[in-house]
């Protein structure tokens, strides 16, 4: 069948293209893609399929019902675009001025859309329920994953029985165009973020003992005080990362500000050391002001959990990916410290988030992720949705 799915995903290619393009072209940020899933409801008409409309508001499920007895399984795509203004000189370019498909969200649901079609031509061979999932907002909290799972998008509905396995797929700039990569277990960060507002006395610049604390110099002892909650406490064999990217202090040259506002993100490998680290970040933080004599609130924001791929699960898909595109082509990942609401998903079911090679530096796909130049080698749409389709397939 590789062959049959291979044939199908060339015939659909340019199609699958012109899906993306039009999709870059219009972009949709987080929970306002109506637009996206109107265009993905006129691709599947005149199909053999059960779409339900407004799951997580603007989210879809579509499933497709095999001619064989088998299980239920699910693939997912992300829909919603960033908040950046894309400096591609593309035919397609958003025409939406400070949003922009820059991690690939318009890939994914092209190719999603095609491993549809496909299964839906080889439906005759199909076992089982496959379930679609097109889901909002993946880049932004609370995450659309969540909101998709609280609707139901994981139960048995009357569409048809509830998953066992789910599947994602995320294109990846730094692997070659058509190659598949993949790992077991741990794979991706949890993230929260992190704000601090640090109250002094404000005053004069040149009178700091006249001050009951200097707000500037308490923020900065916070700021390396808490470097110490990953060099001393973190377990060594379970990588995490605390940076702060954002300062504010409205003083001026000659003035202490009273208030002076922390922001950062705090990323784990471990769900239990995860939950440990925010109870000491709050603790340092608050106990070195009250050491200068300033206070310090602290709100830690609960973002997505740490990304486990389960390893049965993952050694299907390494094994599927080697037949599909073969084993020079597989790829083992390291781990990534981004963040990725499908984790909510891996929470609830066993299964795998794996990437899609989308690079190639010949053509302008040498940008990273969230860049405003970012673009993929639209050659990857041949390998996207037929592996999305055969994984489908082979799952038994």
């Amino acid at each position: 069948m590789i062959a049959t799915i291979k044939a199908f995903a060339d015939q659909f290619f340019e199609e699958t293209v012109r899906n993306r393009r039009h999709l870059h072209a219009h972009p949709e940020l987080a929970f306002e893609e109506y637009e996206t899933a109107a265009f993905i409801q006129a691709q599947l008409v005149d199909m053999e399929v059960v779409i339900e409309p407004g799951i997580a508001k603007t989210g879809l499920v579509v499933t497709l019902q095999g001619r064989r007895p088998g299980p239920t399984r699910a693939l997912r795509a992300d829909m919603d675009a960033l908040p950046i203004v894309e400096q591609n000189l593309l035919p397609f370019t958003s025409t939406r001025p400070g949003k922009m498909h820059a991690c690939g969200h318009d890939a994914h649901t092209a190719s999603l859309i095609t491993a549809i079609k496909i299964l839906h031509s080889i439906r005759e061979q199909l076992h089982g329920t496959v379930r679609f999932l097109f889901q909002p907002s993946e880049e932004k909290l609370p995450g659309g994953a969540k909101v998709m799972i609280e609707a139901g998008a994981l139960a048995a509905r009357t569409s048809g029985p509830a998953p066992t396995h789910i599947f994602g797929q995320h294109v990846a700039p730094e692997l070659p165009t058509g190659t598949i990569g993949v790992r077991s277990g741990m794979y991706m960060a949890s993230t929260e973020e992190i704000y601090l507002t640090v109250r002094g006395q404000g005053g004069h610049g040149a009178a700091p003992h006249l001050l009951t604390a200097d707000a500037v110099l308490v923020a900065s002892h916070i700021v390396v005080a808490l470097q110490s909650v990953i060099s001393r406490n973190s377990p060594p064999d379970s990588p995490s990362v605390l940076s702060f990217g954002r300062f504010i202090a409205e003083g001026a040259t000659n003035v202490i500000p009273e208030v002076v506002q922390i922001e950062g993100t705090f990323r784990a490998m471990d769900e239990k050391w995860r939950f440990q680290a925010h109870d000491l970040i709050r603790r340092v933080a608050i106990q070195t002001a009250e050491a200068f004599g300033a206070t310090c609130e602290v709100n830690v924001i609960i973002g997505y959990p740490c990304l486990y791929n389960d390893p049965a699960a993952t050694d299907f898909v390494r094994r599927a990916a080697i037949d599909y595109v073969g084993p020079e082509k597989t790829i083992d990942l390291d781990r990534w410290f981004a963040a990725e609401d499908f984790a909510f998903y891996l929470q609830e079911l066993p299964g795998v988030f794996y990437r899609l090679g989308t690079g190639n530096e010949t053509c302008e796909s040498t940008y990273g992720l969230h860049h405003p130049r970012f673009t993929i080698d639209e050659e990857a749409l041949r390998t996207g949705p037929g592996f999305m389709a055969y994984l489908a397939l082979r799952y038994e």
